[in-house]
């Protein structure tokens, strides 16, 4: 079986995490680089078995060394599944999964915002108002029916929540589902058409992967099929939906409305109508964080050190359909990483700022 000699690590984690992901490699070298150092960094992986990296897959990593897996500490690997690094056949993992929790809760949240009406409820408790008209129509989740496109660990845990909830659940996925046997399951490569869904759903919730296939997904033809008045909920990346066509959608009636967290520019410009639509309800790509997420990220890359140990199968690996060609994958990650700063720029700049505060400074302080 393999074993792990050598890890370097470029994350920013606090004192007790960082002291936390030493110790799952008890037997192994630990070498700390930070970031922004690629020189080093291609350096020290020469004769590295484990690579745990903030952001994507840099160029640096993909040159003469000795690197068996490489960890990103983050959920989508768009960024990642580049030709050159199918081709350096380095398996390379994510974080998916570790704030599925509240990224459920988020969806709802959204849901909640647009059933009770929140809006027209506060505008009337601010003008000391008994009473909103038309509230005698109004209808809670309990009965209505969730369509929710991408059965992953978001889908997952969003279904499990509104199943108590009392929704009826459908849910679409490329490939076969297990559980979630009180969902109608709609499978695509088996025939399933996502048309099957939208049909039926008063809301239609994304937590799917932003690939090529994916892209566009939600558009001016499958609206088209939708159940008249949906309220749409996009959790997943804002590429799988064309915003002109959702905007037309919102304003014609086909939507009654949506929860956005993510959208195609970000940030969302200044003048977008999304801004002004008073049936949008607007969340920055910002869901508040489980208790520590950091400590998540160390449960899933333990479990993939023993597996990797014992040649098992490693949790979220990096699949060739997680490309995406062109821009479409741009995002944060992407501009900082690849931001042209030089190390002398970047560290003379207030990371703590951007990426919170450490608590240390020197690696011997948790090592």
């Amino acid at each position: 079986m393999p074993k792990i000699k050598k890890v370097v690590t470029t994350v920013w984690y606090n004192k007790q995490n960082m002291y936390d992901l030493r110790r799952v490699f008890p037997d192994s070298k630990f070498v700390y680089v930070n970031f922004y150092d690629k020189e080093r960094l291609a350096q020290e992986v020469k004769d590295a078995d484990v690579a745990i990296i903030m952001g994507d897959v840099d160029p640096c990593l993909l040159g003469e060394n000795t690197l068996k897996w490489i960890q990103c500490d983050h959920a989508g690997l768009n960024g990642s599944a580049r030709p050159e690094v199918f081709e350096r056949g380095i398996p390379v993992t994510g974080a998916a999964g570790r704030s599925a929790p509240v990224l459920a809760e988020h969806a709802i949240y959204f849901m909640f915002q647009h059933c009770y009406h929140t809006r027209e409820l506060l505008a009337a408790q601010a003008a000391h108002k008994w009473g909103v008209e038309g509230s005698e129509s109004w209808r809670g989740l309990f009965g209505q029916t969730a369509g929710i496109i991408g059965i992953g660990n978001n889908g997952t845990k969003i279904a499990e929540r509104l199943h108590a909830m009392g929704m009826r659940i459908v849910a679409y996925n490329k490939w076969p589902l297990e559980g979630l046997d009180y969902a109608e399951k709609i499978i695509g490569n088996e025939g399933g058409k996502l048309e099957d869904l939208l049909k039926k759903s008063d809301y239609i919730i994304l937590s799917i992967a932003l690939t090529d296939e994916t892209f566009h997904m939600i558009n001016k033809e499958t609206l088209k099929s939708a159940k008249k008045g949906a309220f749409l909920v996009n959790m997943a990346r804002g590429g799988v939906v064309c915003t002109e066509d959702m905007i037309e959608a919102l304003k014609d009636g086909t939507l009654s409305g949506a929860g956005l967290d993510v959208f195609e520019e970000q940030p969302l410009s200044d003048n977008s109508p999304l801004w002004d639509m008073e049936n949008v309800y607007i969340t920055p790509h910002c869901t508040p964080q489980v208790p520590d997420r950091q400590a998540a990220t160390i449960a899933i890359i333990r479990e993939n050190a023993r597996r990797f140990e014992a040649g098992e199968p490693l949790l979220n690996l990096m699949k060739p359909s997680d490309a995406i060609s062109g821009q479409k994958a741009e995002g944060g990650w992407a501009r900082m990483m690849n931001s042209g700063l030089t190390k002398e720029q970047i560290e003379k700049m207030p990371l703590d700022k951007y990426l919170g505060a450490r608590g240390w400074t020197d690696p011997s302080e948790w090592m």
